[in-house]
């Protein structure tokens, strides 16, 4: 009497049905990274060095085959896309329209306004650099200069305006008149 199959058994069948039956060379290390293990009694780190790939990455293929993922699928995982976004590039285009709009007549674009309705439309504050990646996402790329800097003194600036010396005597004698140096 055969006893019933146990999860590794189940496992390891489908692996080497997923050999026999690949069709890249992804799917079939796949299939290996579980394979060599349980039939060869093989490290993760010999597993790896066996098919070619770093032992981190063998323990994500053996994952993900267990959890019903096969290398290539259409629905397989991967890596990057937008995991931790605010909004969808949808809501992104709808939520600057108004601020572009603006801008595209002639006003300015500032971020600090931005930033502050950003911080309104998801109920929690953003870091400033949030604004500026939301820009560059949809390709804005034209920054107000600030009118002033902010450490400067206006009354220091006037003060030297109006006692500062009209020419520099040394800059009296330069240009094409001048005297010739010896």
């Amino acid at each position: 009497m055969s006893r019933p199959a146990s999860g590794d058994d189940r496992i390891l069948m489908k692996a080497r049905e997923a050999i026999a039956s690949a069709q890249t060379v992804e799917q079939l290390r796949q299939a290996q990274a579980v394979v060599l293990p349980l039939d060869y009694a093989m490290s993760l780190a010999d597993t790896a060095q066996v098919i070619g790939v770093s032992p981190g990455w063998a323990c994500q293929l053996r994952r993900r085959f267990i959890h019903g993922h096969k290398a290539g699928a259409p629905d397989a995982p991967t890596a990057g896309g937008r995991k931790r976004q605010n909004m969808s590039l949808e809501e992104e285009r709808e939520f600057l329209a108004p601020f572009l709009e603006q801008a595209a007549t002639g006003g300015v674009l500032v971020v600090g306004q931005i930033k502050a309705a950003l911080d309104k439309r998801l109920g929690r504050e953003v870091a400033l650099a949030s604004a500026y990646n939301l820009l560059h996402r949809h390709n804005w790329r034209k920054l107000a200069p600030d009118k002033r800097h902010p450490q400067s003194d206006p009354l220091a600036q006037e003060e030297w305006k109006k006692n500062s010396p009209k020419r520099s005597p040394k800059s009296a004698k330069a240009g094409h008149k001048a005297k010739p140096s010896s």
